[in-house]
């Protein structure tokens, strides 16, 4: 997989990430190369017209939605829940940075320290060991944004990074089997690749298992699906721009044009679901911020320069898994990604939006309940992530 290795490799390779209604021409770049056949994707999305500083800055906060942003605009109670919790980020390759650079963003915003040595932050390999694989500029953009998401979303959260040998199901999979093995009952996977034969195989591998969260990002290449969003076993998270506003909630959301959703090739539909325009699985179930236009501050000085404005949906599965944890532990035996359904009211509900042309148009553009590029909506509290 190919690696940036440089923020001037960065800034020289700027795209357009979006159609003009939603941020016209904005220049960013994934982190990671585009998924092929057999290898997985990170999604982050990397904002190449913001210049990155180092450091604690004090004279003005870091570009790009900080913590109180994401907990004002969600109503996450991160002040008074989480602690005990550990939220688990699957990622390929190592960022040997990680730590150092999560305690600077903590720092900057004054969050509490999230360390190895007071055992909030635990780093692994794939098979739960201390052989962590090469390290890797891209991948290691796509580790530095999950870290910082979950912090600030749940800030009293225990971190489990989870290092996977090779950007493959097998490897990735390895790393949700030893999340869940060492007890995380959230798990991030901010990652995809083209859905396939195989999907059925892959979660009856990797994952099944019950009373466990399990978030996956829907993709930042618009209407299309990925695996593994459209696992069953999943919470697929949409994505959405989210700007502040002069309305009583004090925000608006309308769906990115970037976020992936549609109908699965492969995959039966769960019995969850009840949209009629897709005889299989629809992606996605809910969302949160993905824009890169209206991106999150994240700290990363691997092959990068600091702090970064990122997008994509690697943005949003995070957070949203920090909102389950902020929910509470699952009951055993649950499936998690089934309680959106049963709780839609307690969800911001996003309305408006496309992420391009099909049929049926709830598919990919948002409308007054279930759509494709949303999902049911965005957090509004941490209601909608419990049982019941």
């Amino acid at each position: 997989m190919a690696a940036l290795t440089a923020w001037g490799a960065l800034a020289a390779q700027p795209v357009n990430a979006a159609p003009a209604e939603t941020h016209p021409r904005l220049s960013v770049v994934p982190a990671c190369g585009a998924p092929t056949d057999g290898r997985m994707s990170c999604l982050a999305l990397v904002r190449a017209d913001v210049a990155p500083q180092q450091g604690i800055l004090k004279s003005a906060a870091p570009a790009g939605l900080g913590p109180a942003d994401l907990q004002h605009a969600y109503g996450l109670p991160a002040a008074t829940r989480g602690s005990g919790q550990t939220v688990a980020i699957v990622v390929a390759f190592d960022n040997p940075r990680a730590e150092a650079d999560l305690a600077t963003y903590r720092a900057q915003y004054r969050l509490p320290p999230c360390t190895t040595a007071n055992g909030c932050l635990r780093k692994v390999d794939q098979n739960g060991g201390t052989r962590l694989p090469a390290a890797d500029v891209g991948w290691g953009e796509e580790a530095a944004l999950d870290l910082d998401m979950v912090s600030a979303a749940c800030p009293n959260c225990r971190i489990l990074l989870v290092e996977a040998s090779e950007p493959d199901m097998e490897a990735l999979g390895a790393g949700v089997n030893t999340a869940a093995r060492l007890g995380a009952r959230y798990i991030s996977n901010s990652y995809g690749g083209r859905e396939d034969a195989s999907s059925a195989r892959y979660d009856a591998a990797y994952f099944t298992h019950p009373g466990v969260a399990i978030t996956a990002a829907s993709g930042d290449s618009g209407y299309g699906t990925m695996y593994p969003a459209t696992s069953p076993r999943v919470t697929a998270v949409g994505g959405t721009a989210l700007r502040r506003s002069g309305e009583p909630r004090g925000w608006t959301e309308v769906a990115w044009s970037g976020a992936g959703s549609g109908c699965s090739a492969f995959t039966a539909k769960p019995g969850r679901q009840r949209d009629t325009g897709c005889e299989r699985r629809t992606i996605t179930d809910v969302s949160a911020v993905a824009d890169p236009a209206t991106g999150v501050a994240v700290y990363d000085t691997y092959g990068v320069g600091g702090w970064l404005v990122v997008g994509g949906t690697s943005a949003s599965a995070p957070i949203i898994a920090a909102a389950y944890a902020l929910a509470g532990p699952p009951p055993a035996n649950s499936d998690p990604a089934s309680f959106p359904y049963g709780r839609a009211s307690a969800l911001h509900d996003v309305t408006s939006g496309s992420n391009g042309s099909c049929t049926p148009e709830y598919l990919c553009t948002a409308g007054p309940g279930y759509d494709g590029p949303t999902g049911l909506g965005t957090p509004n509290g941490v209601t909608a992530f419990q049982a019941g």
